[in-house]
């Protein structure tokens, strides 16, 4: 994506670009091009999103049309022909639609400059990274992380989550709307208005990750027999007395996915096996984090070859623990009946749909 920009359409003059993000992009596009954006949301009224694309033009736009107070704002998003963005946005209009109200509401305010900055690295960051890698995000940005812990404790009203983040953990300026699209996007949870607590938020899916046996190595010819049967009868050993709910409880694997020379020896590994040389370089030559991997059975050494032990994976489950968790709160009437039952109902529903405690998808 190269830029963002919010066009206001005046009934005199027609439309009046107001701020773009990067502030360093090349001048703002021509009015006409602005002129046939409108023409085009006239014509497809039905829908608040569409693309355009100028005959002859490498650039291509997506405007989306939001009311505001009476007035008509565009929020346009300018990219190249090659960028995947445009199909990206479009099957996640929803998500664009919070974004562009949510810039549209600040656009008369001191926050305005700040707000549009971090609307487009959402956008064009999402957009980047890899499935796996949107997920680590939930763990090392840390007020998404402190999100999570907060949603952990069930039903909560944006009013309530912005003044914890605020007072109990200093975060003075944020942007709920924008921080909470990674989440909706996920479906990690679903926003509701609760009659007396409008704008509640609520977690239907967890997210941990945890370790899984990796392919099977056997059939591979680079691997001798007496290492593959050795390797086999480890992870059979270990795997046999793996404690899932321990390991994601103290934090080992996500600390492990934390540190990026980690990260990219697994996904190497993931293809197939390596040389302990290669492995290190990988590492960028810290011997003592090869060694500290092997120990903790994160890789498999032998005869200079280096298998991976355990694989990492993310793990999506419903969090039923949290019904003891709200059940608590309407006890110590910190949440009301409605909030407690609008909770309570959308897990219990999810139960009486898998009918099993056990929901999760690996990932």
């Amino acid at each position: 994506m190269q830029s963002i920009i919010i066009v206001h359409w005046s009934k005199s003059t027609g439309p009046e670009p107001i701020i773009q993000y990067p502030p360093e992009s090349k001048k703002f596009p021509s009015k006409e091009l602005f002129l046939k954006i409108w023409a085009l949301h006239e014509l497809d009224k039905e829908s608040s999103i569409i693309e355009f694309i100028p005959e002859g033009e490498h650039e291509q736009y997506i405007s989306i049309i939001q009311n505001f107070e009476g007035e008509i704002y565009f929020l346009v998003l300018v990219y190249n022909q090659e960028d995947i963005l445009g199909k990206d946005i479009k099957d996640n209009s929803d998500i664009l639609a919070i974004v562009s109200k949510n810039l549209i509401e600040l656009v008369n305010t001191d926050k305005i400059t700040r707000a549009i900055s971090e609307a487009f690295y959402t956008i064009r960051d999402y957009s980047k990274l890899e499935k796996e890698e949107n997920l680590l995000n939930f763990f090392k940005n840390k007020i998404k992380y402190t999100i999570l812990q907060i949603l952990r404790n069930g039903i909560i009203s944006k009013n309530e989550l912005n003044n914890i983040l605020r007072k109990e953990y200093g975060f003075s300026t944020i942007n709920i709307d924008l921080l909470l699209i990674s989440f909706i996007r996920e479906n990690l949870i679903v926003k509701q208005s609760v009659p007396g607590s409008d704008d509640c938020y609520l977690l239907i899916k967890d997210l941990a990750c945890t370790r899984i046996p990796p392919v099977d190595f056997s059939s591979k010819p680079q691997i001798e027999d007496e290492i593959t049967e050795d390797y086999q009868e480890k992870l059979i050993k270990f795997y046999s007395n793996y404690n899932c709910a321990s390991a994601i409880e103290n934090k080992t694997i996500i600390n492990f996915l934390m540190n990026k020379d980690n990260y990219r020896l697994l996904r190497k590994l993931r293809e197939k096996s390596l040389s302990v040389s290669d492995c290190i370089d990988l590492l960028n030559n810290k011997e003592d984090l090869f060694n500290e991997l092997l120990e903790n059975k994160f890789i498999y050494e032998a005869k200079g070859k280096v298998l991976l032990f355990s694989d990492i994976r993310f793990i999506k489950f419903t969090p039923f623990y949290i019904i003891e968790n709200i059940s608590k709160r309407y006890k110590n009437r910190q949440i009301s009946f409605n909030e407690y039952i609008t909770h309570l109902k959308l897990l219990t529903e999810q139960y009486n749909k898998e009918q099993s405690l056990i929901d999760y998808e690996i990932i």
